[in-house]
């Protein structure tokens, strides 16, 4: 099993900080993962991520096997020495994916059956092949075939697509204990609870998860739409059904404010695209809140992005001249903006962490949410 250390919980919050131990690294939590869905960040090298804190990234098994494809990566010795990266590697099934190929593919009780969105041709996803797939690409961490339902769904369709989630995490369970990690390094296993924004469902979903005895549990299937406030809602109430002792993963959220309040609502681990997708749009987050650097006000500005950031961008760049690559369509823009917004999520979380130990994360929480918003300092839009 996958030891999880707890190491402090907030007094005022659910905030919880950790350790989860890998073969390729220990781990701090709260933990920010970057996306790395095609065995790379975008616009980022392995040894800038590892130069501004990056513990452990994300890959996506739907992309892998489609491009460059399994068997690549096998005779590569795995992912991660495919793409030398040392460090610990998450991997989703490609659940979300195949959710985002609604027009494209056909759920049934077996699995998916979709189509490539890079050629047209015909796949069959199941729970079981879904673990071979993450037997070959070796990541530390593996997740479950799941089905993510849309926003809005009606409660008898999210009960339904529920209960196939649990058969198929039932399948995937079985099919990974019969089999061994392929590269000498521990694999292990989470289960994602689903059910939409019905708190029936997801209790019924982490009650029957939980009796599958996962060494982690995700919360899949928000940030698909639903209210700010519902998301909020439904991970503290799902969050506070999964086990103390083990990690909790809320999939795909989000910006720094969805981070810090879920942080209080018990949740350690994160993934998301926006850091780097809004850096390569050339918004900047800053301890301030966010900008986009190519407004005119930073024509002249030479100050760092952030002058409280000690990343690689901001020791070496100023606004203007990110402003100017920007608007000269530089490649260089991307990468700057990227490390920045990377750095900027890692300290973010650090800083959560230290405070939940120190036992002041509400009254630092409050403080930086204010702070965040104040958009006459950052000149923000």
């Amino acid at each position: 099993m996958l030891k999880f250390e707890l190491v402090a919980v907030d007094g005022k919050t659910s905030a919880r900080a950790g350790l989860i131990y890998t073969d390729h690294g220990i781990i701090e939590t709260p933990v920010f993962m970057p996306v790395g869905t095609q065995a790379t960040v975008k616009a980022v090298e392995q040894r800038e991520l590892i130069e501004i804190g990056a513990q452990i990234i994300l890959g996506n098994a739907y992309h892998l096997y489609l491009r460059p494809g399994i068997e690549v990566i096998r005779k590569a010795g795995g992912l991660h020495k495919f793409m030398n990266w040392e460090r610990a590697i998450l991997t989703d099934s490609g659940g979300f994916q195949i959710f985002s190929l609604a027009q494209f593919r056909k759920i049934t009780k077996e699995g998916v059956r979709f189509q490539s969105h890079i050629d047209g041709s015909y796949h069959f996803f199941t729970p079981e092949s879904v673990i071979e797939i993450q037997r070959v690409l070796g990541s530390d961490i593996m997740m479950c075939l799941d089905e993510c339902t849309p926003y809005p769904c009606d409660f008898e369709y999210a009960f339904k697509s529920n209960q196939l989630t649990i058969e198929w995490a039932k399948r995937a369970k079985e099919k990974f204990e019969k089999t061994e990690p392929l590269y000498g390094h521990s694999q292990f296993l989470f289960g994602i609870v689903q059910g939409s924004v019905y708190p029936e469902i997801r209790a019924k979903s982490a009650e029957e998860l939980i009796k599958l005895d996962f060494d982690g549990y995700a919360i899949g299937g928000l940030a698909v739409g639903e209210p700010v406030d519902v998301m909020y809602q439904i991970t503290e109430f799902t969050a506070s059904l999964l086990p103390v002792n083990k990690p909790r993963y809320l999939m795909g959220v989000g910006t720094p404010e969805n981070i810090i309040e879920s942080i209080s609502r018990g949740i350690d681990m994160f993934d998301c695209v926006i850091p780097t997708r809004n850096g390569r749009n050339a918004t900047l987050y800053t301890r301030n809140g966010k900008f986009s650097i190519k407004n005119a006000v930073y024509k002249d500005d030479f100050s760092p992005v952030d002058p409280e950031c000690d990343c690689y961008t901001c020791k070496n760049f100023t606004r203007a001249y990110l402003r100017h690559l920007f608007n000269a369509d530089e490649i260089l823009a991307l990468q700057l903006a990227s490390i920045h917004n990377l750095a900027f999520y890692f300290w973010l979380v650090q800083e959560a962490r230290r405070h939940i130990i120190s036992g002041d994360f509400a009254e630092w929480k409050n403080h930086f949410l204010v702070r965040s918003q104040n958009k006459t300092n950052s000149k923000t839009d």
